[in-house]
């Protein structure tokens, strides 16, 4: 018997012999396994679905549905689960079938202890290896988290370290970044880390003011002031005073109240609409584009005076292409909010859809990734994410990339999989001649494929 240590996984044996399954648990039987048996595929598949099995030992002739149909099931509703066929019937045409269906072993009866343990302690060792990697993650995210935003890699560890070293003093700062960064994270987080975090956080997106309305929204009107303004109204900075106003997209802030927005900042006061009295106001003001000032500037479409008022914090949020090794993380984190949105369970993505959210270039950054997992989430019908459950725009994307075609730099052993996998489709499924056109042997390519 095999000593294990580490997680707990799950093997399903299904086979409608008795001896077979006494067979498996006798011979497999290890602390660390639970295993756990059917009789027929009904049984099996519902066992299967509730249990999340690491493994399913699958015998090829059951009653009811075949032990072939039921292989197609399982791959298809997690394609994350090692099959293995046992069948007393060998054929070359049913291994193959069997392997292009998604089994990753084909053993053949009867079968003695010994090969049955040299077969299957390296499936083992692969589930442990898989599991103890999603629980090393799922402590790692923990410790990644900041603020509601989620990194490791370098850029985003100096975003949190700036962060937390002038939120406790700012008074003004500025956020830039692409669309879909984490603007308004980062404004949140400098809020919540400053004397104010007690005080109201004012969202006004400059982008979705009327142009004449823009000042009537930053510092009020009294009634009477304009045509409809038939009360007095509060502004986000009198609204905000005490907490912190946050200025998304000031880019586009009409050039004329601009300068009345830099009196603001420098004096701390504001002035209503159609009213001559001045009033104090305590507030801090983040201030986030996804535009170049710098041009803007150049264009006379934005001041000077203002920007660099602005930027005397400034804060650069990466881009996800910038930060590409933080995207599992961000997997991670989402799929937990997904689960708890839709309730409903999701414990992963497939290692092929995986490939696929790898190789997009997410112009979108993290918000593009949080739709496509929130589609995906809703479409997965099991509890493992495949490529047929992403947006149509990336299930195109499984393909191999090739240099020419593809300004994505992607990692040598990614690119081997990949490539592996389409030599194997190229010869119908058959390791053997896979490994001969590889120049490598069986072992090393059960190996490439495992990862």
């Amino acid at each position: 018997m095999t000593e294990s240590t580490g997680p707990m996984i799950k093997m399903i044996a299904i086979d409608d012999e008795a001896a077979s399954l006494e067979l498996v648990a006798d011979t497999l039987g290890q602390p660390g396994l639970e295993i756990l048996t059917a009789v027929d595929s009904s049984a099996g598949w519902e066992l299967v679905r509730r249990e999340h099995p690491e493994i399913v030992l699958l015998d090829l002739r059951l009653p009811g549905i075949s032990g072939m149909e039921l292989l197609q099931k399982i791959v298809d509703w997690d394609p994350g689960i090692d099959v293995v066929l046992l069948t007393a019937h060998y054929s070359m045409e049913s291994a193959v079938e069997a392997i292009q269906k998604g089994a990753c072993d084909y053993l053949t009866k009867p079968i003695s202890p010994a090969v049955l343990r040299q077969r299957m302690d390296p499936l083992l060792a692969a589930a442990r290896k898989r599991r103890r990697t999603l629980e090393l993650e799922g402590a790692l995210l923990e410790s990644c988290r900041f603020e509601n935003m989620v990194g490791r890699s370098p850029e985003m560890l100096e975003v949190f370290a700036r962060i937390r070293r002038v939120a406790p003093h700012f008074r003004i700062a500025l956020i830039t970044g692409e669309t879909g960064t984490g603007k308004e994270l980062a404004a949140r987080a400098l809020h919540n880390l400053s004397p104010s975090a007690a005080g109201r956080f004012v969202v006004c997106n400059c982008s979705a003011i009327v142009e004449t309305l823009f000042e009537s929204e930053l510092f009020g009107h009294v009634k009477g002031a304009f045509t409809g303004a038939t009360q007095d109204r509060v502004g986000a900075f009198e609204y905000a005073s005490g907490g912190t106003i946050f200025l998304d997209e000031i880019g586009d802030m009409p050039y004329v109240t601009q300068s009345k927005l830099l009196r603001v900042l420098q004096d701390q006061e504001i002035q209503k609409v159609g009213s001559p009295a001045v009033r104090k106001v305590d507030v801090r003001v983040v201030a986030a584009t996804n535009r170049d000032l710098h041009q803007r500037i150049e264009e006379k479409q934005f001041r000077e005076d203002l920007f660099y008022r602005l930027s005397m914090v400034e804060i650069r949020m990466p881009s996800l292409a910038e930060r590409k090794e933080d995207l599992t993380l961000l997997e991670h984190h989402f799929l937990e909010k997904l689960s708890a949105q839709y309730g409903k369970t999701i414990r992963g993505i497939s290692r092929r859809a995986q490939s696929v959210l790898w190789r997009h270039s997410w112009p979108g950054n993290v918000r593009e990734l949080e739709n496509v997992l929130g589609n995906a989430g809703m479409m997965v019908e099991g509890d493992t994410i495949d490529v047929h459950d992403l947006p149509g725009y990336l299930q195109g994307a499984e393909s191999v990339p090739s240099p020419d075609s593809d300004p994505e730099l992607v990692p040598l052993a990614e690119m081997e999989r990949l490539y592996t996998q389409k030599v194997l489709e190229k010869m119908g499924g058959n390791k053997v001649q896979t490994a001969k056109a590889l120049g490598i042997s069986r072992a090393t390519l059960y190996n490439i494929l495992r990862e």
